[in-house]
């Protein structure tokens, strides 16, 4: 009877030791699976991170490089209105100066004769500054004289600092020669050229 009682206890043990086992190994691999899955999903998750950091920073990367071109570009935009600016003060004020009272008193008649050519003297008219009008008003009737006593009018005018105008058909149209009009012709001829050496300065810096 003892004997059977100890095997029975043995069994016993023995059993619950292979249930505890497997019970242990059940355990341990759950935990070994959530283990891997909670890493895995850390992976995951870092990963994203990660993604989203580098995004992050090539778009501020690239937020400051264009705000540096930007701000690049402006201040060659600005330099250049500048120096069109200055340029266009120099030349208007060396207009003026080459429109002196003895070329006007030359280049007006001469402008003048060969448009009556063209034209009726009567439908002309020639623009110039009060100034210039009140110092040049008898050179321009001694040498114009014949175009004047077919109509042709010389009068002031408010607008021009420097130069003439000359108004056919009645003055509906007018074909400037003031300091301002050449000052704009020049303009367009200089912006480009201004644009195409900065341009050229801009490819030789490192």
């Amino acid at each position: 009877m003892d004997v059977q009682v100890q095997e029975l206890i043995d069994k016993i043990k023995k059993d619950g030791v292979v249930s505890a086992e497997k019970s242990a190994e059940t355990i341990i691999r759950t935990a070994e699976k959530k283990a891997s899955d909670i890493v895995a999903e850390a992976e995951k998750k870092a990963d994203a991170i990660v993604r989203a950091a580098k995004a992050e920073t090539e778009r501020m990367e690239k937020a400051s490089e264009d705000a540096l071109v930007q701000a690049s570009r402006n201040m060659i935009l600005s330099f250049r209105e500048a120096l069109v600016q200055e340029l266009n003060g120099i030349v208007h004020v060396e207009t003026e100066k080459a429109y002196s009272k003895d070329v006007l008193s030359t280049l007006v008649p001469e402008v003048v004769k060969a448009w009556a050519k063209e034209t009726d003297a009567a439908e002309l008219s020639v623009l110039v500054s009060a100034k210039d009008l009140k110092a040049l008003e008898s050179k321009f009737t001694a040498a114009l004289k014949a175009q004047i006593s077919k109509g042709l009018e010389i009068k002031p005018d408010k607008t021009l600092t420097a130069g003439f105008r000359v108004g056919v058909d009645n003055g509906t149209a007018f074909y400037d020669y003031s300091a301002d009009a050449l000052v704009e012709l020049f303009s367009g001829y200089v912006n480009p050229r201004i644009t195409a050496l900065m341009k050229k300065a801009a490819e030789g810096i490192d």
